[in-house]
C-alpha cells in the first residue's frame, strides 16, 4: 500500500511554456480555442474532457467529467440526461464551474458561469450526429437512477434497439444540451519552481478584464 510519504514525494518541475497577459487574446473564448487546438494537435486523450462541478440548494457540491461538444461565441455546450444528478443540481443552482486539465501541456483552464438549457432544435441537431449505439444508450439509461443489475441495463438497450430497428432514433424527451455562459476564466500554465502563470478574465457587463494572479 502506498504511504503518505510516497505521495508527498510525487512532484515534477514545469518548464514547457510560459503565459503572459500581454500576449494572450483579448477574448477568452479565442484563447480557450487556441489551447484546445494545441491539446488536440498533441493527441491528448479526450482533450474535450470537461470536469463539471455543480451544487444543490443545500450547497452540497458534486463533480464529474462530461465532454465539451460545442464552442459558441458566448458559451460552452455539453449534453446529458435531464433527469441526471447534475441536471437536478442545475435546477436548484444554475451556477457551475468547470476545469479542463491537459497535463501533457502543463496547462489547466478553470471556468465559472451560469448554465442554461439549449433549444430542443439544437439538441436534435447534435443528437442526429451521434453513433447509432450512443443514441440507443441515451434511451436505455435513465442516468443516475438506481438499477438492480447490469443485465437490467443491457435488456433495456436491446429493447430500444428492437423498438427503433430500421428507423431513425428520435431525441429522447429527457435528454439534451446545456450551455455554460462564462463570467470567469482562469488560464494556468505550469512554470519552474512552482511560480506558475495564472491569467484570469473577469466579465464586467460586456467587457472582459484581464489580470494576473500569484500562483
Amino acid at each position: 500500500m502506498i504511504s503518505n510519504s510516497d505521495i508527498a514525494k510525487l512532484r515534477r518541475d514545469y518548464k514547457l511554456k510560459s503565459l503572459d497577459e500581454s500576449s494572450v487574446s483579448q477574448n477568452p473564448f479565442e484563447q480557450f480555442s487556441l489551447w484546445l487546438e494545441d491539446a488536440i494537435k498533441t493527441r491528448i486523450l479526450d482533450p474535450n474532457a470537461m470536469i463539471l462541478a455543480t451544487s444543490n440548494k443545500k450547497n452540497v457540491p458534486s463533480v464529474r467529467t462530461v465532454l465539451l461538444k460545442e464552442i459558441e461565441t458566448d458559451g460552452l455546450v455539453f449534453f446529458t440526461n435531464y433527469k441526471s444528478h447534475k441536471a437536478k443540481d442545475l435546477i436548484e443552482n444554475k451556477i457551475a464551474s468547470s476545469v479542463f486539465l491537459w497535463k501533457e501541456l502543463e496547462r489547466q483552464i478553470r471556468i465559472t458561469g451560469i448554465v442554461k438549457k439549449i433549444s430542443k432544435e439544437q439538441s436534435e441537431n447534435y443528437f442526429r450526429t451521434r453513433p447509432y449505439e450512443s443514441k440507443i444508450g441515451a434511451w436505455a439509461s435513465m442516468q443516475s437512477s438506481e438499477i438492480p443489475n447490469r443485465k437490467f441495463l443491457e435488456d433495456k438497450f436491446e429493447y430500444y434497439k428492437n423498438k427503433f430497428l430500421n428507423t431513425e432514433v428520435p431525441l429522447p424527451p429527457f435528454w439534451g444540451g446545456y450551455k455554460l455562459f462564462p463570467i470567469y476564466f482562469e488560464f494556468w500554465q505550469g512554470r519552474q519552481n512552482r511560480l506558475h502563470d495564472r491569467i484570469i478574465y473577469e466579465k464586467n457587463k460586456k467587457l472582459w478584464k484581464i489580470k494576473r494572479l500569484a500562483p
